[in-house]
């Protein structure tokens, strides 16, 4: 018995000192991967993330996705600066699948600490969470993360494949490697002598690759914080960019999807007589509802058409499930219910709020409630899925190409060394294509195919009724004011489903541990200097799938938390900006920022008088996600029918050091027509566990005659880069909702916005 204690205390020692051990080394190296990628005839890899050819092209190999925001562009400027590459001359391309291109940004800052929190302990779960990503993690794009996740990493590569050009120039010329300076892809030195990254290629190449190498300071950056034109505007432009739905095969045959109409349902039985009949039809058979997904019934047939229309003669019984209960108003119902608890998890705690309410001169309360969403992206769920001689392929826009792998490698029973992943341009992402229920989809139907490729191509219908849907939340604000209107409590409680645990459990199968930071991010995690404050939240269930939205849990804790600020700060008998500046005093960078929106958004001065008689209004905004610093202040019209035009959103971000302006720009625009869609319009509604709206008539997204004039302004700033694809939604619809309070006197707590 003492041996057996004395061998399991000892072995239980042993590992703690190794994870110690563990834990004090730093992230492993993000250069080289297990092996170097495949690239295309005439080029050369110099580590996992670059290669050059001897033509003197430079192409920049791309872990992240591109879905419109540009991030293949500015990231490709990151190691083209440090390589001293001609950027005429830069191509990109795709890694394969590894762990050194693990995303570890976006879960380091997914971890539940608020922003201004500089403790050890948020260090230390910081620093073991990027080692344990790096890993064990996820290829992914999302979280605003991409250009944070990869700024080190890309420069270091750059200069790594630069050192080595230079090193096979000095051995070649036998000069002292100091000597020879490099730019616009050519080397050369004080002699004379002279070359292009391509006549260097083939020597440098063969160069042991260097791991320690000094990147540039700022000052020396001629591509970095430049705003140039996107790398994939051209082919964009010209129709010669593939996106998923783009792909052709040879021999290909498509799949027609229609799944069971309640969430989460299968076919009982179906019927496919008629539609066997119908001509280029192969197949008719029944798909499980993978990763979360619904189940239903697919047609394969040699065209897409053809099996849409033979879809439509298939008779098929459904069991509608556990959702078949479900209506939107119950889930709000159960979401009051909720909040009258007054339970939930506390994500920040300040002070007394309790003691500081009792004695508040005046008190104020309000609830605020936001609808289910769907992602609609304009390309709609597919995937091109080859499985022959024992290996699989899969052409597809996806956010997360190894959970991609691993939902084929599932679905057919394969290893996931045995499946390929060919990543395509996504039409549109916004979070949905980090799911990989329709991958899965694919893959169980082209198994039925006999080795042919098949493209599972969802309707937009489908697509709209099958979603993984922003939550549906609620939530309760108290603040409590002194006689001279100063802030002395503030209370705030909400409701909704947990979208992390959900995530877990469909893509991993794994149970969740501790508060999901999603469910309260943007309200708990603000730079607002309360004397007293508990912000908490109760993760609710519903058997209505969701996922991330474009913001995720800031894209209505914002419009939630920036609306009540300007009610307190009307109860208070103080302007909204003045009273938000005043809770700013230790923020110099969040208070600049709101200054300058002020400002430029001409904030205290007189509209002018609309021509049709409407009623015009400025309301201003304040929010942080993702690291980046946006206030926003919205110009509104609300016309004698008391419809909402939006006129002009002014816009400033502090988002570190702003590496293409252009991009940051174009993301701003993007931003905001994609917020003002939803704080305008959109709401997915649930009535028997069935999706009510179906496609853009019903959905409605804003029109180019609707959309207003945005002005953005990056604050110039040193620190590293911050998210930019998501932190200018959160702020759009409490702007707007404000200004619309300014024009009217009507508070509006409930998105869309609608006035009675």
């Amino acid at each position: 018995m003492s041996t057996r204690r004395n061998f399991i205390l000892g072995t239980i020692a042993a590992v703690g000192a190794l994870t110690i051990g563990w834990g004090l080394m730093p992230v492993r190296q993000r250069l080289m991967p297990s092996a170097l990628p495949t690239v295309a005839p005439g080029q050369l890899a110099f580590n996992g993330w670059v290669s050059l050819g001897t033509d003197g092209t430079v192409t920049v190999l791309m872990s992240k996705s591109e879905m419109g925001q540009g991030i293949h562009t500015g990231l490709a400027m990151l190691l083209a600066d440090e390589l001293d590459a001609d950027w005429s001359q830069v191509r990109t391309g795709y890694t394969g699948i590894d762990p050194i291109y693990n995303n570890l940004a976006s879960l380091v800052d997914g971890l539940p600490f608020h922003p201004g929190d500089e403790g050890s302990v948020k260090r230390f779960a910081g620093w073991m969470t990027a080692k344990a990503m790096r890993e064990f993690g996820v290829m992914m794009t999302g979280g605003s993360s991409s250009m944070k996740d990869l700024w080190m990493p890309m420069r270091q590569a750059g200069a790594s494949a630069r050192a080595m050009l230079v090193g096979a120039a000095a051995d070649l010329w036998g000069v002292p490697a100091g000597e020879i300076t490099v730019a616009s892809g050519q080397l050369s030195h004080a002699s004379g002598r002279k070359a292009g990254f391509g006549e260097l290629v083939q020597a440098a190449a063969k160069r042991p690759i260097p791991t320690d190498v000094k990147l540039k300071d700022a000052s020396a950056f001629t591509l970095i914080g430049k705003p140039l034109h996107r790398l994939d505007g051209p082919v964009k432009s010209d129709g010669r960019a593939g996106f998923g739905i783009d792909v052709v095969r040879p021999g290909m045959l498509y799949a027609s999807v229609l799944m069971c109409p309640t969430l989460g349902g299968k076919a009982k039985s179906f019927d496919a007589g008629k539609a066997t009949g119908v001509k280029g039809v192969k197949k008719v058979l029944e798909v499980a509802g993978r990763h979360g997904g619904t189940g239903g019934v697919a047609v394969i047939a040699d065209h897409p058409w053809r099996a849409m229309k033979a879809l439509e003669q298939v008779q098929v019984t459904w069991d509608h499930g556990a959702a078949a209960g479900v209506s939107s108003a119950d889930v709000f119902a159960r979401l009051a219910v909720a909040l009258d608890s007054g339970k939930g998890h506390a994500f920040t705690t300040v002070g007394d709020a309790d003691g500081a309410m009792a004695v508040a001169v005046r008190k104020l309360s309000a609830e605020y409630r936001a609808p289910y969403l769907a992602h609609a992206a304009l390309e709609p769920m597919n995937c091109t899925v080859q499985v022959s001689d024992g290996r699989a392929t899969a052409w597809v826009s996806t956010q997360v190409p190894d959970l991609a792998r691993r939902a084929v490698a599932k679905a057919t029973g394969l290893t996931a060394d045995k499946v390929d992943i060919q990543v395509q341009y996504l039409g549109g992402g916004f979070g949905r294509r980090l799911d990989v229920d329709c991958i899965g989809q694919a893959a169980q139907i082209a198994m039925a195919a006999d080795g042919a490729p098949v493209q599972t191509l969802w309707s937009r219908e489908q697509d709209m009724t099958h979603d993984f849907y922003r939550p549906a939340t609620m939530a309760r604000f108290e603040a409590g004011l002194d006689a001279q209107g100063r802030l002395l409590a503030w209370r705030n409680l909400s409701a909704g489903q947990a979208i992390v645990p959900a995530v877990l459990d469909r893509l991993f199968d794994l149970p969740a541990g501790g508060p999901d930071k999603t469910t309260s991010e943007g309200a708990f995690d603000q730079p607002y200097e309360f004397a007293a404050a508990r912000i908490a939240h109760v993760a609710t269930v519903e058997p209505v799938p969701v996922g991330f939205w474009r913001s995720v849990g800031h894209s209505h804790q914002a419009f939630f938390k920036e609306c009540f600020m300007d009610e307190v700060a009307g109860a208070a008998g103080k302007d909204p900006m003045a009273f938000r500046a005043d809770l700013l005093q230790r923020h110099p960078r969040h208070l600049k920022v709101l200054q300058r929106a002020a400002e430029l958004g001409g904030w205290g001065s007189p509209l002018p008088i609309d021509s049709e008689g409407g009623k015009r209004g400025r309301g201003i905004a304040l929010h942080e996600s993702f690291g980046s610093i946006v206030a926003q202040v919205a110009e509104v019209t609300v016309s004698r029918g008391k419809q909402i035009r939006v006129d002009r959103v002014v816009c400033v971000i502090d988002c570190g050091y702003p590496v293409n302006p252009n991009l940051i720009r174009q993301q701003a625009e993007s931003s905001v027509v994609f917020a003002l869609s939803a704080a305008l319009h959109g709401e997915i509604t649930i009535d028997k566990g069935q999706v009510k709206q179906s496609n853009f008539h019903d959905y409605t997204v804003l029109r180019m005659s609707d959309a207003p004039v945005v002005e953005t302004e990056i604050i110039a700033s040193t620190a590293g880069p911050e998210g930019v694809g998501e932190p200018m939604v959160p702020p759009v619809a409490a702007a707007v909702a404000n200004a619309v309070f300014f024009a009217t006197g009507q508070r509006l707590r409930s998105l869309p916005l609608k006035l009675a």
